[in-house]
């Protein structure tokens, strides 16, 4: 994740968070988040929590799987947005 405007990102997330990124020292994640990030997604979090070398990306939720099936097979509206900002970070 680029330094720059991270705290915009932050800022303009809606209620649902269904991408969390992770990069650079900085992650949205953390290890203890299996069940909502899967277990690459977490410990790659974790890795770069610890200040592990990982390249920046993000994490769909497994949420989003659930939605999927739950809703005619259709995503969530806000997913699209928030891979979009996303992939300015990464």
């Amino acid at each position: 994740m680029a330094d720059h405007n991270y705290a915009g990102w932050q800022k303009s997330r809606t209620a649902a968070q269904w991408v969390y990124t992770f990069g650079d020292g900085k992650a949205e994640g953390q290890a203890g988040m299996k069940n909502l990030l899967g277990g690459k997604g977490a410990n790659l979090a974790e890795m770069s929590n610890l200040g592990l070398p990982v390249p920046p990306g993000f994490t769909i939720t497994t949420e989003v799987c659930t939605y999927y099936y739950d809703h005619d097979r259709s995503y969530p509206q806000e997913l699209k947005g928030q891979v979009e900002n996303a992939l300015n970070f990464v």
